[in-house]
């Protein structure tokens, strides 16, 4: 029966038990380490669903889709769909700059452009007046009367003052208003089909 010397035994062993403590070492330094990337994604992701705003989310998905309900006037048709945000909400802006990323209307890039005053020298196919800045609504109407500009607001009783669409929200879920006539004002060929879906108020 072969055996080896004693002094070998103990050099393999002893090899052994430092690749060992090395892999152990190695192994602790993983899992501490990918510990802290785990808390990391967490947070991560637990921010991110808290920053998620869902009201915000369905506006910016209704705007998209209204464009399925309107004709815009031919020299509209070419170039970037503007939508306009007047006012303050980040969370409407992040969630619209999310939507143009990755849609068009049409063969047209969607941009979103955001500004705390009426910029006359914009041409946009959707002005989106913010509830904070509601009171502009009449200056709105009056500079861009006739010139292919869709505006949508979302303060009670704005769908008469001039606004085609209004956002409301009833029983807790998010409507609109409609009011054609506006809309046909603001230079716009309309679809009866959205009445359907709408809170006629014309």
């Amino acid at each position: 029966m072969n055996s080896q010397p004693v002094n070998t035994i103990f050099v393999n062993c002893t090899k052994n038990g430092n690749f060992f403590v090395t892999f152990l070492k190695s192994l602790k330094f993983f899992l501490r380490h990918s510990f802290v990337f785990i808390l990391a994604f967490s947070s991560l992701s637990f921010q991110q669903q808290q920053n998620f705003d869902p009201v915000a989310k369905g506006k910016a998905i209704f705007l998209y889709n209204f464009t399925r309900y309107f004709e815009w006037p031919e020299k509209m048709q070419a170039g970037n769909f503007i939508i306009q945000v007047i006012g303050s909400n980040p969370n409407i802006n992040q969630e619209l700059n999310r939507m143009a990323a990755v849609k068009q209307v049409g063969s047209q890039k969607l941009e979103i452009k955001v500004n705390n005053t009426v910029d006359v020298n914009l041409r946009p196919h959707i002005i989106y007046i913010l509830n904070d800045a509601s009171d502009m609504l009449k200056e709105v109407c009056v500079k861009f009367k006739g010139k292919g500009a869709l505006i949508v607001t979302e303060k009670n009783g704005l769908a008469r003052a001039g606004a085609a669409i209004n956002f409301v929200a009833v029983d807790n879920k998010q409507k609109f208003e409609y009011n054609k006539t506006n809309a046909v004002a603001a230079g716009l060929k309309t679809s009866d089909e959205l009445k359907i879906l709408a809170i006629a108020v014309d």
